[in-house]
């Protein structure tokens, strides 16, 4: 089932989504266009056995890793996913709470990737798909019932998010257990669960202030 769009208009423009498109584009434009891919990939990807080994050394690769895609197909396919869904995130919770949102997210998918691994794999882990999992997980909570409108074969059909993204939440379960390689499976997992369990806290804040900002006198 591939995403058309969301039936949920959004009230404010999101601009941080934009900057966060504007970056992944830029990320592969620098990689495959200016320098060599490999040394990128290999330099600022994420890589959980050399994290393991030198934590201070290596945390900045947990967030260059989220700006790097291994194909223009990685990248377009990431890029329509976070299009879809993360503009009524942001309208939810505000456009700095949203980026944090989204690099805590992201943060959180490639720990628990790394985790799963044991922190022992030497391959780059790359890819704004954890990011993106968590925007899914906040969606699913906050929007469950929001019309997804997907391609089933050629056929548009408008279908509830939480059946939407539960279904995309257990291909990735079936993934990882058919060992279907290339793809950090548990970095979508993670980023999803992530975003399941942050959203509540990360909304509750923007509300607050959002009511102090209303009931303060204007100046």
């Amino acid at each position: 089932m591939f995403p058309l769009h969301d039936i949920n208009r959004a009230h404010r423009r999101p601009y941080v989504l934009y900057l966060l498109v504007a970056l992944n584009l830029l990320g592969f434009f620098y990689t495959y266009f200016l320098t060599d891919p490999a040394y990128v990939i290999q330099t600022y990807g994420f890589v959980p056995a050399r994290f393991g080994a030198d934590v201070w050394g290596e945390w900045p690769t947990l967030f260059s890793s989220m700006f790097l895609h291994g194909s223009l197909l990685h990248i377009l396919g990431n890029l329509w996913f976070l299009w879809v869904f993360g503009d009524n995130i942001e309208d939810r919770l505000g456009h700095g709470r949203f980026l944090l949102f989204y690099l805590l997210g992201g943060v959180a998918a490639a720990l628990i990737q790394g985790l799963v691994s044991g922190f022992s794999s030497d391959t780059p882990m790359i890819g704004a798909s954890g990011a993106i999992s968590a925007l899914l997980g906040a969606y699913i909570v906050l929007y469950p019932r929001a019309l997804i409108l997907s391609l089933i074969g050629w056929i548009p059909v408008p279908i509830p998010a939480v059946l939407y993204l539960g279904y995309w939440l257990l291909i990735q379960f079936v993934g990882d257990f058919m060992g279907e390689e290339g793809i950090a499976f548990w970095a979508h997992i993670g980023g999803f669960l992530a975003g399941v369990v942050l959203i509540r806290w990360f909304e509750g804040g923007s509300k607050t202030q959002l009511s102090n900002r209303q009931g303060r006198p204007d100046k």
